[in-house]
């Protein structure tokens, strides 16, 4: 009987994975330059202003690669009315009230909400005195008022020292408002009371009350590019308009304006030298 030969083969399992072997590498990379393009993206979206991100919104509710596919998307955005960037902001809780107060790093908010925070903290941190502090919204913003009472002054009797409780008011406030990027200022106010001599009157000590304040606020952290006027009004815009010597209308205003809401028009003291001369 003939012997048969036997014929073995031999596959090359390890010469098979070789040939894949690097294929996960590219997947990875893959990966992770779609992460660095996602996360750009959101960067960037946050650097974008509030209008913009409205029309891109917009733009991109509406895209249809039917009807827009030979249009970019700046010929979309540059196209679109005006009515529909108004809707989108209409839509948005933090834009409904006229004019929001710019907050870093947490978009917009509206002067009733920055309102409503403040007075939160000033319960919760001048719960002995915050019936000297008033807080309350107008057409251009927020305004802060920390009043005189008897038997706790927010200055010393005629001068332009702050008391410790001022400063304990003070840097409360400002810890609130210097991460805004809104205009600030600051405005002194006395009662009527006559001042002893004629040198120095509630024009000077109102004025003088005022920058006390500004330092002291700058002292906390608040930046000096924000303010855009320190004045002093004397006995002209009382606080209790029908008692005009009230310990209330000695006190020092903030007034935190909204970046595109308009601006009230405070009388200026040059504008008001002929009231009355008074003291605190």
């Amino acid at each position: 009987m003939e012997a048969k030969n036997l014929i073995i083969k031999k596959v090359n399992k390890k010469g098979h994975h070789r040939a894949h072997g690097g294929q996960w590498k590219v997947a990875y990379a893959d990966f992770v330059t779609a992460m660095m393009a996602f996360f750009l993206l959101l960067w960037l979206i946050t650097m974008v202003e509030p209008e913009k991100r409205a029309r891109v919104s917009n733009y991109f509710k509406k895209f249809s690669i039917f009807e827009k596919s030979g249009a970019s998307l700046l010929d979309a955005t540059a196209k679109m009315d005006l009515t529909d960037i108004m809707q989108e902001r209409s839509n948005n809780p933090s834009e409904r009230t006229k004019g929001g107060i710019m907050r870093r790093g947490q978009g917009m908010v509206s002067p009733q909400d920055f309102k409503e925070k403040l007075r939160r903290e000033i319960e919760t941190k001048l719960a002995d005195v915050k019936d000297q502090v008033l807080v309350e919204t107008f057409e251009g913003g927020v305004r802060i008022q920390m009043m005189d009472k008897d038997g706790s002054p927010m200055f010393a009797l005629g001068s332009a020292e702050l008391t410790p409780t001022a400063r304990r008011i003070i840097k409360v406030i400002t810890e609130n408002i210097r991460d805004t990027e809104n205009p600030i200022a600051i405005e002194g106010h006395t009662d009527a009371l006559p001042y002893a001599g004629n040198r120095y009157t509630n024009w000077e000590l109102s004025t003088d009350r005022a920058s006390s304040a500004r330092r002291e606020m700058e002292a906390n952290g608040l930046a000096q590019e924000r303010l855009v006027r320190v004045a002093g009004f004397a006995a002209t815009d009382p606080l209790i308009k029908e008692n005009p010597y009230d310990p209330r209308n000695r006190r020092i205003s903030i007034l935190v304006y909204t970046q595109n809401g308009p601006q009230p028009q405070s009388m200026t003291p040059q504008s008001a030298h002929s009231a009355s001369q008074g003291s605190s």
